[in-house]
């Protein structure tokens, strides 16, 4: 593969090499993985374009392809160039997907300023795959203005995508019985406008308390210093009726450029980098253990822990010490 190619045609804005792009970052072959890294780095030293990264998180039934398609059809109205990365969680029996976004956002799908890339979680954790990260930079590299994440929806472990968003928006439906159940540490923190969605017909009143429930609730959270007065925020939208996405974008818009303005934003994507700096290295180190001969370590001391001769902490620091050895 011709990585110096591949790069300038992702930069042209060429979808069939950036969908050949992503598929190569998305491998874990040792060969594939070099040839990303390659691939991410002739990227960055040819372009330093930036969009918008927003992250979407909100529980499953929520709405979030049909909001995803409404808000990428409102950009694209306005020029503005919109990728979609969207996970699928994966079977733990068969590891495969259903990657059914596309065919949920028919209409956004088929829009020629919009690029949808369903992908499998696999077994990563926090409800996104492991690979995202390089994804959006790809995206980046290609021009797109906008990228939107969309996560596995799984709930309160759904914190990771805020490590590669610049925005994290938080999903959310009315009369869902407990409207404050939400508000815990982890996901109602790492949120910076919550949006709930169905604000229409039978549902819009109980959508309207519902909204006022969070907002309360926010003005209770610890203030963050990348946040302007005001922020973070609840709104109601509704998908369906394309009602108040042009509110939610300008919210998006007014905060992203003040955290802009006061050097949030470039110390956000900082510490980002840092963070994922860590997560390789971990990464890393837990690939050595499906390898030979860790492998083999591992299964035999496994043996010895399930038949009683030693305990799954003593056999975990035999591990770890041979390891070190090695």
């Amino acid at each position: 593969m011709d990585i110096e190619q591949l790069s300038d045609k992702i930069i042209a804005g060429e979808r069939r090499s950036l969908a050949r792009a992503i598929t190569l970052v998305e491998s874990s072959r040792a060969d594939h993985r070099a040839q990303a890294a390659a691939l991410i780095e002739a990227l960055s030293r040819k372009t330093d374009r930036q969009a918008v990264r927003i992250g979407l998180s909100g529980t499953p039934g929520v709405g979030k392809s049909t909001f995803i398609e409404s808000f990428g059809m409102m950009l694209t109205a306005q020029g503005l160039r919109v990728a979609v990365l969207a996970v699928d969680p994966s079977s733990t029996r068969s590891g495969g997907s259903i990657l059914g976004d596309k065919t949920r956002m028919d209409h956004l799908s088929r829009d020629p300023n919009a690029f949808i890339r369903p992908s499998p979680s696999q077994s990563h954790l926090g409800g996104v795959a492991r690979r995202t990260r390089e994804a959006v930079a790809l995206c980046e590299a290609a021009g797109f203005d906008v990228v939107l994440i969309e996560t596995v929806g799984v709930g309160q472990s759904e914190t990771v995508v805020a490590e590669m968003s610049d925005l994290f928006i938080l999903l959310l439906a009315p009369a869902g019985g407990d409207e404050l159940q939400g508000v815990k540490r982890g996901i109602m923190e790492m949120a910076d406008i919550i949006l709930v969605n169905k604000a229409d017909g039978d549902l819009k009143s109980a959508a309207m308390r519902t909204c006022a429930d969070y907002a309360g609730a926010l003005r209770l959270l610890r203030k963050r210093p990348q946040d302007p007065e005001g922020y973070p925020k609840a709104m109601t939208v509704s998908a369906l009726h394309e009602d108040g996405l042009a509110k939610a974008w300008e919210e998006m818009t007014t905060l992203t450029e003040w955290r802009r303005d006061h050097g949030h934003f470039a110390g956000r994507r900082a510490a980002q980098a840092e963070y994922w700096f860590g997560e390789e290295v971990r990464q890393g180190l837990l690939a050595r253990l499906e390898r030979e001969p860790i492998r083999g370590m591992m299964t035999q001391l496994g043996a010895q822990v399930a038949q009683g001769e030693t305990t799954p902490t003593a056999a975990a620091v035999e591990l770890l010490d041979l390891m070190q050895q090695g």
